[in-house]
């Protein structure tokens, strides 16, 4: 017998016994009272810099805020790009990402969900006067979107060529020079966009047909079951008191430009029929 792989054997698995459990995110962010929440770094209505405060504001920031104070603690918004939301959770880097996070097989791979708080349509929006009547008619065209977002999965799904970019407005602005035949975004973008174009630029329709549905979540760390069980708690009571509702109303309802009631209510994906994308 080798006495010295022995000993040191022994001692590799005393020194993993002494080491510590994984910590509870929950407790640390309790400890710390502070919830480290990404959101987009200028994606309106989502999340974006307020023109007169240049303070981050939207219906992300808002949920983020609401959250945190169920939570009694403070909410620190931690700005990221498209690609970086799903990463800055897996590094641990922040505690939640709250920013339009639709689910997709890769991403749950990687990343816990929450409970969905709406189920979200990825739209195409061309000229006006663009022949195409259905998503199938766009196949192996040309449509902008921003990287490594669903649009963009949308975009490959239906066998379309995808031209990315950092933002919503650098995309909508390649359909508008001609650069791209179509741009792909969520409802509320896709809306304002349509709406702004009757008065400035070249005018935008919306094809009827959605390219992808798909719940929208928030996204925390693997194996964190306290503080996926507490957000989802503290989803639901939000729901019912109607507080998911009036942010929405502040940023996305009647009174707004994007004119969008909200119906959903927050339930767990296994109760939604919707066909998970990779």
């Amino acid at each position: 017998m080798n006495w010295k792989c022995l000993t040191l054997t022994a001692a590799f698995a005393g020194m993993a016994a002494a080491l510590p459990a994984q910590a509870d995110q929950l407790d640390n962010i309790i400890s710390a009272k502070t919830l480290r929440c990404a959101t987009f770094a200028d994606v309106p209505p989502f999340a974006s810099p307020d023109p007169k405060t240049r303070e981050m504001a939207g219906f992300d920031v808002d949920l983020c805020g609401a959250i945190a104070k169920e939570l009694v603690v403070k909410a620190e918004i931690k700005p990221v790009s498209v690609e970086a939301r799903v990463p800055e959770v897996k590094l641990g880097r922040v505690d939640i990402t709250v920013a339009n996070l639709a689910y997709t097989l890769s991403r749950a791979e990687q990343i816990q969900f929450s409970d969905p708080y709406y189920l979200a349509k990825e739209m195409l929006i061309v000229p006006a006067d663009d022949a195409g009547k259905k998503k199938a008619d766009y196949a192996g065209q040309r449509i902008a979107s921003t990287k490594g977002s669903t649009s963009e999965m949308s975009i490959k799904l239906n066998k379309s060529d995808p031209l990315t970019f950092q933002d919503t407005a650098s995309a909508y602005l390649a359909v508008q020079q001609g650069k791209a035949r179509g741009m792909v975004a969520n409802t509320m973008t896709t809306t304002k966009f349509v709406n702004e174009s009757k008065s400035k630029g070249k005018e935008m329709r919306m094809i009827e047909e959605p390219m992808l549905y798909q719940p929208i979540g928030i996204g925390m760390a693997k194996d964190q079951p306290a503080l996926t069980a507490k957000i989802n708690e503290i989803l639901r009571k939000l729901d019912t008191s109607g507080e998911i509702n009036k942010i929405w109303d502040k940023w996305l309802g009647p009174d707004t430009e994007y004119k969008m009631t909200r119906t959903d209510k927050v339930v767990s994906l296994s109760e939604l029929k919707f066909d998970p994308i990779p």
